[in-house]
């Protein structure tokens, strides 16, 4: 069975940022998917110090919570879902941490791998907090799924996103996009396009 990991950078376990994932989590069972939400934002997580530990090891560093748990999970899922909440007019700074040392401790190949972000806010600052969790998986080469407006909800509780009735269609209109993604993606496996990574340019001549 396909699987689809959702990470909450939250650190409100049934705040506005998962009431956002649990709409989609409904979405995605109904659709056959396997999922697994993990809880990020109320861990103590370090942020990545780019010690290159990680190229020799095949993991992180630091085993201070969560992240070298999550990296097979990572491997084997179809998808992957980031959700977190806008906290100046950016993403939770702990789901930023771990975001940073998954990605760059990982050296599998998320080729393909569908990735979706979702943010929570009052009112502002959620477009600038979906940029920055979309650049994870647009370096990955992983396809980012899309709804029928930005992937967000808007209030300051659960019970107000609950209330953002277009909010939560947008969360199951992603999901089903993404659901509809990664099926087709698995029915064209054998065609995935090929990837040239022989050039690594880094100017270290100074010229």
């Amino acid at each position: 069975m396909s699987k689809i990991l959702l990470l909450n950078g939250s650190a409100h376990v049934h705040g506005c940022t998962a009431t956002a994932l649990e709409e989609m989590i409904g979405i995605f069972e109904a659709e056959g998917f396997e999922t697994e939400l993990i809880q990020v934002g109320n861990k103590a997580i370090r942020g990545c110090i780019g010690c290159g530990s990680c190229s020799s090891t095949g993991k992180c560093v630091f085993n201070d919570d969560l992240v070298n748990e999550v990296a097979p999970k990572f491997e084997s899922a179809d998808g992957l879902v980031v959700g977190s909440p806008v906290y100046y007019g950016s993403p939770n700074g702990t789901i930023i941490s771990f975001m940073d040392r998954l990605f760059y401790s990982t050296s599998f190949d998320k080729h393909m791998k569908v990735g979706a972000a979702v943010v929570s806010c009052r009112r502002g600052g959620n477009t600038a907090s979906f940029d920055v969790l979309n650049k994870y998986f647009t370096i990955s080469g992983m396809p980012v799924a899309s709804s029928t407006y930005w992937n967000m909800v808007h209030g300051f509780s659960a019970e107000d996103v609950k209330k953002d009735l277009e909010g939560l269609q947008t969360m199951r209109n992603l999901a089903r996009n993404m659901s509809f993604m990664i099926k087709a993606f698995a029915d064209k496996k054998s065609e995935y396009p090929i990837v040239e990574k022989a050039s690594f340019t880094s100017f270290t001549d100074g010229k």
